[in-house]
């Protein structure tokens, strides 16, 4: 019986090490113009990955449907931006990078990660 519970501990520590680190969703969006929706949901920004041009002002509008604390901020490291997210209200968050590379954004937790690749 011992054995048993270890098994599905183990199997549960396993699911949360892919669930926060390891899994990555294959839904880029492309910026056309218009603000990209991010949808913060379920424990994950949806899309987590977006590509934008260097040197264009981009929109990001966040739509936070989960109520809990760890969704109520969103932070970009790299490009000194923070801001708090309400709950069911679109949050318009402007961003012009010049320089290329990967800026990654997350909750305060760091349990919601994205990535934004500036090209």
């Amino acid at each position: 019986m011992s054995i048993l519970v270890n098994l599905l501990g183990l199997g549960a520590i396993a699911f949360v090490i892919y669930w926060f680190w390891l899994w990555r969703p294959q839904n880029a969006a492309r910026s056309a113009g218009g603000a990209i929706e991010i949808t913060v949901a379920d424990g994950v920004y949806s899309p987590n990955h977006i590509e934008i041009p260097a040197g264009e002002s981009v929109t990001l509008r966040f739509l936070r449907k989960d109520p809990s604390p760890c969704a109520a901020m969103v932070i970009f490291d790299g490009l000194n931006i923070s801001e708090e997210l309400p709950v069911g209200h679109a949050k318009d968050i402007r961003i012009q990078t010049q320089e290329k590379g990967v800026y990654k954004f997350n909750c305060q937790m760091n349990m919601y990660q994205g990535s934004l690749k500036v090209v």
